[in-house]
């Protein structure tokens, strides 16, 4: 079942731009290797909209006051682009340091529960990541990522990634 969603932002400055995420967002992160880091967003959404092309998607994070939130990222140096009324919300574009535009918006449209998801049990003997704590820089790690498999510290709770399948080889 589906235990959460991941999303990727292309970067040309990823450290600038997980610098951002980290330290102006304050968003929860961890280190999962070699400076990688992932960070926690709220609970997610996902919406399908009629498109001519199969393969684009958008991502939007969502704020409960836009106009609050681009004030507060003026503050902290980051540029905000106008508000724009749109049906379903106010919406901004917030830059990022590394050259790209992140939207964010208030929705106006009634908000689904969070999908009912149960906690991950912890893999046994598996090492919470490092912690990226925002204003402190993550600890980069020597070692490669981790295997699959291994427990990610999550708050109190701990979620596992799924073990990739091996393929037998047969002779």
């Amino acid at each position: 079942m589906i235990i959460g969603a991941h999303s990727i932002i292309y970067s040309t400055n990823p450290d600038a731009d997980r610098a951002f995420f980290r330290d102006v967002l304050g968003l929860p992160g961890v280190d999962v290797g070699e400076g990688y880091l992932i960070f926690g967003l709220p609970p997610a959404e996902v919406a399908v909209h009629q498109y001519s092309a199969n393969d684009h998607h958008e991502l939007y994070l969502m704020c409960d006051d836009v106009e609050a939130f681009a004030s507060d990222m003026k503050k902290r140096g980051a540029a905000c682009g106008p508000v724009q009324a749109q049906s379903w919300g106010l919406l901004t574009a917030v830059s990022l340091p590394g050259g790209g535009k992140l939207s964010v918006y208030e929705p106006r449209h009634a908000r689904p529960k969070a999908a009912g998801v149960k906690p991950a049990k912890r893999a046994s003997g598996g090492k919470p990541a490092k912690r990226a704590s925002p204003g402190k820089p993550a600890r980069k790690s020597s070692a490669r990522a981790k295997p699959a498999g291994k427990a990610v510290s999550r708050g109190s709770r701990s979620a596992k990634r799924p073990a990739a399948k091996k393929k037998s080889r047969r002779r």
